[in-house]
C-alpha cells in the first residue's frame, strides 16, 4: 500500500560521489581534493555522505584513503558519515575508523552478486549477520545500512523476480540490518516497476526501507525518484555532476546528478536543503579536479527557471 506523499514534507540526500562516483574512475584523486569536495558539499547543506569504502587498496586504489577521509568528514558539524564495507575485515575497518553508518552491498541478481562479491546473495545475508554481531560486541553505534542493488534488473542475469527481492529484504532485516534500500544498480527500471516494488518492499520493512538509488543510464532516472517519492520514499541516493556507475553495465551514465535531484524537489516546493549556488560551483571544480571525464546532469546547463517558488520550509 502506498504512503501518502503529504505525510512528510522534506527529503533528505546521500551524496555518494566520493566512493560510488570515483570508484568508477580509473584516477585517484588526492585527498586534500577529497577534502575540499566534502568540506564543500557540507557548505552547500549536504547532511549526509558515503565518503569510501573499505576494500582491499590493491582493488580500489581511488579509495585506498577512506579512513583518512572518514577521519576528516567527522569533523563537519550534523555531517552523517558512511562507508561502504563489503565483508567482515571491511566493518572492522569500518569500526574502527568511526564512520557513523556502514553500507553493505547485496545483490537480488544471483549472477552480479557473484561478479561483484564472488559470494551467493544469502552467502551475504550471512555475512550481514556476522558483521552485526561485530558490531554488538564492539559496542559500536555505527548503523548498518544494506543497500539491495539490482533490484530493478540485471545486465547479467536480466530480470530480477520480485519476490527474490522481497525475500532478501526479509532477510537482511532479519540478520540484523537496521536500514535497507533498493537500488536501480544498472538503469533498468521504469517508474511504474519502482512504485510496485517499493510499495510492496514498504509492508515488509516499514520505515527501516529507507532509500531509493537510482541510476540515469537510459534518461528515467528523476522519473524513477518521483515514483520511489510517491510511494513513500524519503532518502535519495545522488552524486554531484552524475558521476558513478557499475562495471557490469558499460556505457552507464551514472547516478542521479545531486542537483538535478535537489531540483526536481524544489519545483515542487519540497526542501532538501541544499544550495543551488553553492552545488553549481562545486561542480565546476569537480569537472576541473576530474577533467576529462564526463560529468552529466541538466540544470548547471540550463540554470534554474525564473518561475522557481521557494521549497516550503520543512
Amino acid at each position: 500500500m502506498a504512503i501518502n506523499p503529504t505525510t512528510c514534507t522534506s527529503v533528505s540526500v546521500r551524496e555518494v560521489g566520493l566512493r560510488d562516483g570515483l570508484q568508477s574512475l580509473a584516477r585517484t584523486l588526492p585527498t586534500a581534493q577529497k577534502i575540499e569536495w566534502l568540506r564543500a558539499l557540507h557548505a552547500a547543506g549536504v547532511r549526509e555522505a558515503e565518503v569510501g569504502s573499505f576494500v582491499p587498496a590493491r582493488l580500489l586504489p581511488q579509495l585506498a584513503d577512506t579512513a583518512e577521509v572518514v577521519a576528516f568528514a567527522r569533523t563537519l558539524p550534523g555531517l552523517v558519515t558512511s562507508a561502504l564495507v563489503p565483508n567482515l575485515k571491511g566493518a572492522r575497518a569500518a569500526l574502527d575508523s568511526g564512520a557513523d553508518a556502514m553500507l553493505l552491498p547485496l545483490s537480488a541478481s544471483h549472477a552480479h552478486s557473484l561478479a561483484n562479491l564472488r559470494k551467493t546473495p544469502d552467502e551475504v545475508v550471512a555475512e550481514i549477520g556476522r558483521i552485526r554481531a561485530l558490531r554488538d560486541a564492539a559496542g559500536a553505534r555505527c548503523l548498518l545500512e544494506v543497500g539491495i542493488s539490482t533490484a530493478f534488473g540485471c545486465t547479467i542475469q536480466g530480470r530480477v523476480d520480485e519476490a527474490e527481492v522481497l525475500r532478501l529484504v526479509q532477510a537482511v532485516l532479519d540478520a540484523g540490518a537496521e536500514r535497507v534500500g533498493l537500488a536501480d544498480t544498472v538503469g533498468y527500471a521504469d517508474p511504474l516497476q519502482v512504485a510496485r516494488l517499493f510499495e510492496k518492499a514498504f509492508v515488509v520493512a516499514g520505515d527501516r526501507l529507507a532509500c531509493g538509488h537510482f541510476h540515469d543510464t537510459r534518461g528515467l532516472g528523476l522519473a524513477n525518484v518521483y515514483a520511489a517519492w510517491q510511494a513513500g520514499v524519503r532518502r535519495f541516493d545522488a552524486c554531484l555532476g552524475g558521476i558513478g556507475g557499475c562495471p557490469h553495465a558499460p556505457g552507464a551514465s551514472g547516478n542521479v546528478a545531486t542537483e538535478d535531484l535537489a531540483y526536481l524537489f524544489a519545483s515542487m516546493g519540497v526542501p532538501t536543503g541544499l544550495d543551488f549556488d553553492a552545488l553549481i560551483a562545486l561542480r565546476a571544480r569537480l569537472a576541473g579536479w576530474l577533467e576529462g571525464e564526463p560529468l552529466h546532469g541538466h540544470v548547471w546547463r540550463a540554470g534554474l527557471p525564473k518561475t522557481l517558488r521557494p521549497p516550503a520550509r520543512a
